[in-house]
């Protein structure tokens, strides 16, 4: 897909508009179900739908979903008692927050993120989150996904939920995946990709691009790119109900993008809902 705009401006647009999200009492910025942030109602119908359990969705700090998910990494990535799990793009800490109950006292779960409002309000979390569980077993770190705060081969799981979509830089996100890594450690990401190349007017949208769309790239891209940062057993599934579901309830952002598709157009013509996963090879050497 033809960049229209540089890397440094898409990275100002998300970082003031999710800045705005994080600030805002009810956590999202159109009143609907969106990856660009829902209320508290929508936030919970929204996770229900993608297969967060009703228990999960109890158990997290008041404000930590926010509707920002586009799947369910988590579940995704099967974790294990021990494990060192790494999302990126946290937010308001939702899935690491899961992940931390998943790995457990002897496991940690690290989010970063490169908006100091999300940063602050995960933060705000950790406490609550200590208090429920008894653990102590999360962080947040300040960062770009670009170029991620963390050790070579230091982790044991990569999640991600609707976030690289958001990317200038996508190939360098997934080569930094590879990095943080330990050989024979996996990914799990969902993701919002293209079926088929959006519209000009829908793509320049910065409405789109905060809600996660204008950014997204074909299903194939997303898997040369992994592949090509050196990971294997690459998986993707696509999920267009996502997306249909978006629509039927009503979400304005989703609305608007709607009406600059060509007459008769949905959006899961275009836009899908992807869960990727692959794995770093046991024996994999870093690439240079």
């Amino acid at each position: 897909m033809k960049e229209t705009v540089d890397s440094e401006s898409v990275r100002r647009a998300v970082r003031e508009g999710y800045g705005r999200i994080a600030q805002a009492e009810n956590g999202g910025c159109s009143g609907g179900v969106s990856c660009c942030g829902s209320g508290p109602e929508d936030s919970a119908k929204l996770a229900n739908y993608i297969g967060y359990s009703v228990e999960e969705l109890a158990a997290l700090p008041e404000g930590a979903n926010m509707g920002l998910s586009c799947g369910n990494p988590t579940a995704l990535a099967a974790l294990k008692s021990g494990e060192v799990v790494l999302d990126l793009g946290s937010g308001g800490g939702f899935d690491v927050f899961i992940a931390g109950r998943k790995v457990g006292a002897a496991g940690r779960g690290i989010g970063v993120d490169m908006t100091p409002e999300m940063l602050a309000r995960a933060r705000k979390n950790i406490a609550p989150y200590r208090e429920r569980s008894g653990l102590d077993n999360v962080e947040f770190r300040l960062g770009e996904i670009e170029h991620l705060p963390l050790a070579d081969d230091s982790v044991d799981v990569v999640v991600s939920n609707c976030v690289i979509n958001l990317s200038p830089d996508k190939p360098q996100v997934w080569r930094e995946i590879a990095r943080v890594l330990k050989p024979g450690g996996r990914v799990a990401v969902s993701d919002l990709a293209l079926l088929k190349p959006l519209p000009p007017g829908v793509r320049e949208m910065v409405e789109a691009l905060v809600g996660c769309v204008a950014g997204a790239v074909l299903v194939e891209e997303t898997e040369r790119m992994a592949r090509e940062a050196g990971l294997t057993e690459i998986r993707l599934k696509t999920k267009k109900d996502y997306l249909e579901a978006m629509t039927d309830w009503k979400d304005p952002l989703y609305l608007k993008i709607v009406a600059h598709l060509p007459p008769g157009a949905k959006a899961g013509d275009y836009v899908t809902s992807l869960e990727v996963s692959a794995r770093k090879a046991a024996d994999a050497a870093q690439p240079r």
